[in-house]
């Protein structure tokens, strides 16, 4: 039985008091809370610290939003992998569509920082989707398969059983578009049987595969009640405790 998660990717919100304020609150609201569901808060690099201070002794786990694949150098405004493991993060997303259509970041790229991030022990949430014209055009299939196959290139058994696939369909982030159960579904039962092709059986059945992209407390419970879909990555609705709350209750 694969165990539900629920990550909340803060992007590019939140100061130094509006992040003790989120934290204590979503503490509060998950202090009874068992651990049926895996949950997740990545904060942007500034708030690192103090979220990992303010999570100590919660059932939260505290992830990061990005990394480079190097381990030091000459990169102005980068973080490496090694300095996100010397905070106590345990969860990195990497190949967020923002990242790959802002920042132009490549399926080669987000290898590199798939394998950098689980060489130190970082757990991947390694995302991947199609934008509105791929869907239009009937290339949903073939660009997810591109992603998964290039974008976990290399990766051992070891380290597969650590990465977090999450699907999130380009023109369902922040769009307040969601795709439905049913397209959702389609689109994970697919992954698992093409995870299944790559690496194994025993590996298709254990990786969990979230859902992003528009969801809310009204529409969590039935996206995560698919077969294939083992809980979200979730924008907006994590920004306050009580809706975050409201979508990880959902997953229950």
């Amino acid at each position: 039985m694969r165990k539900k998660v629920v990550a909340g990717n803060w992007k590019m919100y939140k100061d130094k008091s509006e992040t003790i304020e989120l934290i204590s609150g979503l503490k509060e609201k998950l202090s009874k809370f068992n651990s049926e569901v895996e949950v997740i808060i990545c904060p942007p690099f500034t708030s690192i610290e103090i979220a990992k201070e303010l999570l100590k002794g919660s059932v939260i786990h505290l992830g990061a939003q990005n990394m480079h694949f190097e381990d030091e150098g000459a990169f102005t405004g980068e973080i490496s992998a090694k300095m996100l493991k010397s905070f106590g993060v345990e969860y990195v997303i990497l190949g967020h569509s923002e990242r790959r259509s802002i920042f132009r970041e490549d399926d080669k790229m987000i290898n590199k920082k798939v394998l950098k991030a689980v060489s130190v022990g970082l757990k991947p949430i390694f995302c991947i989707g199609e934008t509105l014209e791929e869907r239009e055009n009937n290339k949903t299939f073939d660009v997810i398969a591109r992603q998964l196959t290039e974008g976990l290139s290399s990766i051992s058994n070891e380290h597969l059983n650590e990465i977090i696939v999450a699907y999130e369909p380009v023109w369902a982030i922040g769009t307040g578009k969601t795709a439905t159960p049913s397209q959702a579904e389609e689109v994970h039962k697919y992954l698992r049987k093409l995870i299944e092709e790559k690496f194994g059986r025993s590996f298709a059945e254990s990786m969990r595969i979230l859902y992003g992209g528009s969801v809310k407390p009204d529409n969590a419970k039935e996206l995560f009640s698919q077969p294939n879909i083992d809980g979200g990555l979730i924008g907006g609705a994590c920004l306050k405790a009580d809706s975050f709350y409201d979508v990880i209750n959902s997953a229950v």
